[in-house]
């Protein structure tokens, strides 16, 4: 139980990352961004091949940078171009594929054997014992999640949050939507590849399949967080974000560990949690117009 509890942390902090970055395009921006498994695969190729080169450290930086890149390619269909927010993000993926196999020497996977990570190294320092990697997961998506927080409070933060909240105010404000939505994309996207950068040396590989449906699992860790804390700040919802993701796979560990539903049916327990999740707050509120209207009736028959 212990080792499962270890697991869940350490791939929940990691994950979390993803769900940062979805709630920067999802919750601030108000974009659908599914960009967000072509940038995670990218993010971990470009980590895990430059790892093998012996720059494990770098590997973390150019990944970031990759997915910005990866971003503002989404960002240039959907505002130069007026391809929809959700098509240019298919596009985007899509090209990515060969994108991802071209940066793993087109094979449709890369192993690091025997090769230093940023783990390994921060394991040789005995810092934290068994739990290393969870403190390594959590120091990193802390500090993504303060940084990102002290940025929307600066004035481009500010113009990146009022873009997604009211586009038409902006551009009478004479601020460039154009330009917040792509910067609000790269980092988004910049993230997402941070969080695969992580992952693909934390499990040492990466694979080309390796991020099919993160984008819907990191929606899950961020609405499951938006159920527990509310969604009322920005703080909040970055704090949703990693407490979310770490919920989530505690919960995806222990239907493994029972087995009480096979592994093949963990993609649709996750879009049934998804899906639950989005419509609580519709099902609560008429379930509130429920109760009123019987309590009404039961007042009219007396």
């Amino acid at each position: 139980m212990t080792y499962i509890i270890q697991t869940a942390l350490e791939l929940g902090f990691l994950y979390a990352l993803v769900s940062i970055a979805l709630f920067l395009s999802f919750r601030i921006l108000d974009i659908a961004d599914l960009t967000t498994d072509g940038s995670f695969i990218l993010g971990a190729a470009v980590s895990v091949t430059m790892t093998a080169a012996g720059h494990p450290y770098l590997g973390i930086a150019a990944a970031f940078l990759a997915g910005a890149c990866a971003g503002s390619v989404t960002a240039l269909l959907q505002t130069k171009l007026g391809v929809p927010s959700i098509l240019a993000g298919i596009v985007t993926n899509t090209g990515l594929y060969t994108v991802n196999l071209m940066v793993m020497g087109w094979s449709s996977n890369v192993s690091l054997l025997k090769s230093e990570t940023i783990f390994t190294l921060f394991e040789a320092t005995k810092i934290g014992g068994r739990y290393a990697d969870a403190i390594l997961g959590f120091a990193v998506a802390a500090s993504v999640g303060i940084l990102l927080l002290l940025f929307l409070r600066t004035r481009l933060g500010l113009s990146i949050r009022a873009t997604g909240n009211n586009i038409i105010m902006v551009q009478a404000s004479s601020i460039n939507p154009a330009l917040m939505i792509t910067i609000g994309l790269c980092i988004a996207n910049g993230i997402t590849a941070l969080s695969g950068a992580m992952v693909g040396q934390y499990q040492s590989a990466a694979d080309i399949n390796g991020g099919t449906g993160i984008v819907v699992i990191g929606l899950a860790c961020l609405i499951i967080g938006e159920t527990v804390l509310g969604r009322r700040t920005v703080v909040k919802g970055v704090i949703a974000a990693v407490i979310g993701s770490v919920i989530y796979r505690l919960i995806y560990a222990m239907v493994l560990y029972t087995k009480i539903v096979p592994v093949q049916g963990l993609k649709l327990i996750t879009a049934i949690v998804v899906a639950l999740a989005i419509a609580f707050p519709t099902i609560k509120k008429q379930t509130q117009l429920q109760k009123r209207k019987f309590a009404a009736r039961r007042k009219g028959e007396n």
